[in-house]
């Protein structure tokens, strides 16, 4: 567990406690859109967003690259190893690849800071 000091657009310092993976989610995704708070809200989110895939089918939304909204239904519960043709995680292109549930189980992937929602 890390401990992270953040600040909100009041100006207000808080503390939170996430672990070293979310840590690094969040570093990536506060360099991407400059929103140190959105950085912790959607690295937090893809936490339960990878907890609910291990487990089964979780559903969600994203922006896709044409700036769409895309709600998808997927999951990792049957993929085995996370990683692409060359044996490197999809961690380190700061993406999370998932198998969608409607187009016939092919592999897919979203980038942490285009997550919107998880329900």
């Amino acid at each position: 567990m890390k401990a992270i000091a953040t600040m909100n657009n009041n100006g207000l310092n808080q503390m939170i406690c996430v672990k070293d993976s979310t840590a690094a989610r969040m570093k990536v995704i506060a360099h991407r859109t400059g929103d140190v708070v959105m950085a912790a809200a959607k690295a937090m989110m893809i936490e339960l967003w990878k907890e609910k895939a291990q487990n089964g089918e979780v559903v969600f939304a994203f922006t896709k690259r044409d700036g769409s909204t895309r709600i998808a239904r997927g999951t990792i519960k049957f993929a085995g190893s996370m990683v692409n043709g060359r044996g490197v995680s999809r961690e380190c292109y700061a993406t999370c690849a998932w198998m969608d549930l409607e187009d016939g189980m092919k592999w897919k992937s979203f980038r942490w800071n285009d997550l919107l929602w998880v329900a």
